[in-house]
């Protein structure tokens, strides 16, 4: 996977597969609409994937550090992310 800036958006490709990302941040939100669970799960797996990539509370989880944590692709959680 790799990065590359284009008209103040990121461009992820990812295995042959380009989406327009405005963001690298994943929201308890975004894992509500993703998983159908509460904003409270959310915020609760938000806490989890801090504690396994050794994170301190105020650092922000990024949507490729959810992704690899849950198992699911890019391309299925870029579907649920509303910019």
């Amino acid at each position: 996977m790799w990065y590359r800036k284009a008209h103040s958006k990121a461009w992820i490709e990812y295995n042959n597969y380009k989406m327009n990302i405005n963001r690298i941040i994943i929201y308890p939100k975004d894992i509500q609409r993703i998983t159908g669970k509460s904003d409270r799960y959310g915020r609760q797996l938000l806490n989890k994937i801090r504690q396994k990539f050794l994170k301190e509370p105020h650092q922000f989880v990024t949507i490729e550090e959810f992704c690899q944590f849950t198992g699911l692709s890019l391309e299925q959680v870029s579907t649920y992310l509303d910019d």
